[in-house]
């Protein structure tokens, strides 16, 4: 934690995003409570992750600000008075009139996400361990939030309400808010960045970023529909599948916390190969598990996988994009990746009656599937595209741990 501002950005990031994970749960108890029904909640919850696909818009926002505290600053408090107004409106007003400030808040989410996370590389030097270890703290963040989130919903809905706990969630957006802008400033001349189709080719001609992002697209499915194969393999084990999804967040936990002590090493196209065909075995075996011991250790090792392989995808995009288009690679990283996440819980939800274990076995077969086919596309363009250079500077592509001047890694 001997970078300058590291603990404020874990700070601020936790905030932020156990208010993100943590209000689409608490939009839909406040449905249900003010006796709007349970579609209501969903039209709730969808308009606070639908607008997650403007991300790329608003990344280019934040490329084109001299200080990108301010922007970030502006959205987190955005956020936190959009959701306390929607919040406030569910059960009061009629519901397409609550939806408009559940929308604004979805509209920021972007930069909750992928925004924050674009900033690490002002925290530490390009390249070497410390920045593998901001990453992994980088990851952690989003473990911690995401657990956190749904747990603060619970504990405040059972002491005061809903309303109280989506009020709670603003107020940490809110602070996250303020704590931003005590961030060390990133370096940045760049004032009219690239158009977004700038970013879109860039992700999908450069070799090693459109392939490690594939692979993170494709897991996206496997993450949404998670939930939903807890809560049936917990019932076909005669055990609880709440129980699963708490040994998976903490195996996340666990597998971030791994990769802070270990800090990934090695070029990150390679380390997100590797760890993305991990956590693909990791899922077939738990298809396996004879009992509910076995299972809950499945569904411990798949967070911990994902974890991992989570930190290659944060290093493999701070790694092959050229600073100009930071802002918008990662927010665009991050909403498709809630896009797909959404798809596979309804595809999960519509596969449920298949059982458990044919949804894992099918979850491990979409990780891998673009694992095999990354390796198949690096063969056949022979490992040859080289990353972005620094300053005209050729980069050095043998590891993150030579930091010889003039080698920097971006």
């Amino acid at each position: 934690m001997a970078a300058p501002g590291l603990v404020r950005y874990v700070t601020t990031a936790m905030l932020v995003r156990a208010a993100d994970s943590g209000a689409a749960v608490g939009l839909v108890l406040l449905a249900l409570q003010a006796q709007a029904g349970a579609a209501a909640g969903g039209f709730l919850a969808a308009a606070l992750s639908a607008p997650h696909l403007a991300g790329p818009w608003a990344a280019r926002r934040l490329d084109r600000a001299r200080d990108q505290r301010r922007p970030l600053s502006v959205a987190y408090l955005l956020y936190g008075l959009a959701l306390a107004c929607g919040a406030l409106a569910v059960g009061r007003v009629p519901l397409a009139a609550a939806l408009l400030p559940i929308a604004i808040a979805g509209l920021c989410g972007p930069l909750l996400t992928g925004g924050l996370s674009s900033q690490l590389a002002a925290l530490t030097e390009r390249g070497g361990r410390a920045q593998r270890r901001a990453q992994g703290w980088d990851a952690l963040t989003y473990g911690v939030g995401g657990t956190a989130g749904p747990a603060i919903v619970a504990a405040v809905t059972w002491l005061a309400g809903p309303l109280a706990a989506l009020l709670t969630l603003s107020g940490a957006a809110a602070a996250a808010g303020l704590i931003v802008l005590t961030l060390p400033r990133a370096h940045t001349e760049n004032t009219r960045p690239p158009a977004i189709r700038a970013a879109l080719r860039l992700l999908a001609s450069h070799g090693p970023l459109r392939r490690v992002t594939t692979m993170t697209m494709l897991n996206a499915l496997q993450l949404g529909a998670l939930p939903v194969v807890a809560a049936t393999y917990g019932k076909e084990l005669h055990g609880s599948g709440a129980t699963l999804v708490l040994v998976y967040g903490l195996g996340n936990l666990a597998g971030s916390a791994l990769v802070i002590v270990f800090p990934l090493r090695g070029d990150p196209e390679n380390a997100a190969h590797w760890r993305f065909t991990a956590l693909a075995a990791a899922t077939a075996l738990c298809a396996a598990a004879p009992a509910l011991p076995y299972a809950l250790a499945g569904f411990a090792l798949i967070g911990m996988m994902t974890a991992t392989a989570f930190t290659a995808t944060l290093a493999a995009r701070a790694t092959y994009t050229p600073p100009e288009l930071h802002a918008q690679v990662f927010i665009i990283s991050a909403g498709t990746k809630v896009a797909f996440s959404s798809l596979g819980a309804a595809a999960a939800g519509l596969l449920a009656t298949t059982g458990a274990r044919p949804l894992l076995i099918l979850a491990a077969l979409v990780t891998a599937l673009p694992v095999a086919t990354g390796l198949a596309d690096r063969a056949l363009t022979n490992s040859s595209e080289a990353e972005f250079p620094s300053e005209g500077t050729p980069q050095d592509s043998r590891g993150f741990e030579d930091e010889r001047p003039g080698l920097e890694t971006r």
